[in-house]
């Protein structure tokens, strides 16, 4: 499996060792699933962790708001592919936290819908009602819905190509805030990696008056028992961290030009600032909040429940409906030079075959550099959470990523009678 990949990890021979299941799985059968469905799922997740490209892999897949697997594969830490046989490892588990990357995303977003219900701001509203300074350079029409649904015209940052800004959240602000506009707000679907986020992070800590990790503490990670969701990571957690490593074919085969373009940096620069811990202090709304794939599972399944977790409103069933419908058809995003269905704040699934494998039209979520994947199924009544330590782009695992989101796709099958559609559909009930 390795002749094709040139940075890879040691498989242990006995993978067992080094796989952990979570104490909150159920049997199949209460998720209306079966032991054989079930296990050509983990076989799958199994068969990607072999293909080398991953010191650490873990998922969590909730159907009808059951966990029929909690588990995690490899090693948080001492087994990336620059690591020596001697250096100390530490097998992962369900609960190490690992960086979900771009899927910090989908948090942001939901707190800008949040503030949206409480009548604090609104989506249509320009930003510049919000941060005046914003008003320059071709910005001025730009609106909360255009960054949301990445039409807001400033997809990166020109000439900036220093990934270390990332620890910065005032200096990126003040740099975007004077950017010129690329495109048009509104005209082009061009994915902004960090800067749309920045605004709107921006946005929520001057209405709020307090900081985001403050605002997603009070009104998602406390409410929720999420204690180490947030953006960055607190010192205490920090020893159980996942460290990220670059595997796969040689990044400089095309793909570090692409993340110059996007965040300023080569590959290589980018997972460096991810394993440190000014990355680790700070507060980067668009790709930094750390958690478990049972917790970042757990914010799917609350939305997939038209915004209730255990029995407590989280959000109104009105905002989780306008933060996941669709905002324009399918269209080719000038960023990552390919089609993309976006909601207001989600990436969306696609038939025949989408992001998060086929017939997943329904599907809302987000992924992570590289091969993180988050998202609910409304037709399958699933949540699911899929978080790697390993940052591939081209490389031996593709075929074997493929064919895990096939096996999700496939064992899970389609439910006309779901608790989303359910919920969704009561809205315009009269």
């Amino acid at each position: 499996m390795k002749f094709f990949s040139t940075h890879t990890i040691q498989v242990p021979q006995d993978i067992s060792s080094v796989t952990r299941t979570g104490s909150n799985e159920v049997l199949p059968e209460k998720a209306g699933m079966t032991q054989v469905q079930v296990a050509r799922i983990w076989s799958a997740m199994e068969k990607l962790y072999l293909t080398g490209n991953h010191p650490m892999l873990a998922i969590c897949l909730r159907r009808y708001g059951q966990i029929v697997l909690n588990r995690s594969i490899g090693h948080a830490q001492g087994n990336s592919p620059t690591d020596s046989a001697t250096t100390p490892k530490l097998i992962a588990t369900p609960d190490t936290p690992l960086c979900l990357f771009s899927a910090s995303k989908t948090f942001t977003a939901v707190l800008i819908h949040l503030l949206n219900e409480r009548g604090l701001i609104n989506l249509l509203d320009p930003v510049s009602y919000y941060i005046p300074e914003y008003a320059v350079h071709g910005k001025q029409e730009t609106t909360i819905l255009h960054l949301l649904t990445h039409r807001g015209g400033i997809p990166q940052l020109a000439n900036e190509s220093d990934p270390e800004l990332l620890f910065d959240h005032r200096s990126c602000v003040k740099k975007i805030c004077a950017a010129k506009a690329i495109f048009p707000a509104g005209h082009h679907p061009a994915y902004h990696a960090i800067t749309a986020g920045y605004i709107l992070g921006e946005i929520i800590e001057r209405v709020t008056q307090q900081t985001i990790k403050e605002f997603l503490q009070e009104n998602i990670s406390v409410p929720m028992d999420m204690p180490y969701l947030n953006y960055g990571l607190a010192s205490e957690y920090r020893s159980i961290v996942a460290q990220n490593c670059i595997t796969g074919l040689n990044p400089a085969l095309g793909t570090n030009a692409f993340f110059k373009r996007m965040l300023g940096g080569d590959l290589q620069s980018i997972v460096n600032v991810t394993n440190d811990p000014r990355f680790m202090d700070a507060a980067c709304p668009a790709g930094n909040i750390y958690t478990t794939a049972e917790q970042s599972g757990r914010f799917f399944e609350m939305l997939l429940n038209g915004g209730i977790y255990k029995g407590k409103q989280i959000l109104a069933r009105t905002t989780v409906r306008r933060a996941t419908m669709e905002n324009a058809r399918t269209s080719f995003d000038r960023t990552l030079g390919m089609p993309m269905r976006y909601s207001a704040g989600f990436q969306l699934g696609s038939y025949p075959f989408g992001i998060y494998g086929p017939a997943t039209r329904q599907a809302f979520g987000h992924l992570g550099l590289s091969n993180n994947f988050c998202w609910a199924d409304p037709e399958r009544d699933i949540s699911v959470s899929i978080l790697s330590s390993g940052k591939s782009i081209i490389g031996s695992h593709l075929f074997a990523l493929v064919n895990l989101l096939c096996q999700i796709s496939t064992q899970c099958h389609a439910d006309p009678h779901s608790t989303f559609k359910k919920k969704m559909s009561e809205l315009y009930t009269v």
